[in-house]
């Protein structure tokens, strides 16, 4: 059993480890599957724009959010696995900024699709020294 000063979290309720009510969000995507989209919140879901991306294509735009720090992880997935989209995509975070980061989603499928996928996001906050 760690020490309540070892920096360790001890997590008993069956639910486990999360964020609490109120700290999500969501926002949808306008236009294209390139167009920004902001969202303030430590978590939430962005809808894509259902724009046709192509077989073998990636597209990449940004989440303006003014919690996210250089020194942030930002997680990513994809919320709406079903028939059509598992396994239809890759997707991945980079270039995370003060205020922004960008996500990119690559269709790896031999065919277009044209879907208004569903990512959920989560800001880790990092070390401050």
């Amino acid at each position: 059993f760690p020490s309540h000063d070892s920096g360790s979290v001890l997590v008993t309720n069956p639910s486990g480890l999360g964020y609490g009510t109120g700290s999500g969000g969501t926002v949808t995507q306008t236009t294209n599957k390139s167009t920004a989209v902001t969202l303030n919140k430590p978590t939430g879901q962005i809808t894509m724009n259902n724009a046709a991306l192509g077989a073998g294509a990636r597209v990449g735009f940004l989440l303006n959010n003014t919690l996210v720090t250089t020194k942030d992880v930002v997680l990513v997935n994809i919320a709406n696995v079903g028939a059509s989209t598992y396994q239809a995509y890759t997707i991945f975070v980079t270039e995370i900024g003060a205020g922004s980061c960008a996500i990119n989603i690559t269709n790896v499928t031999g065919g277009s699709l044209s879907e208004a996928v569903v990512i959920n996001f989560a800001i880790i906050k990092g070390a401050t020294s």
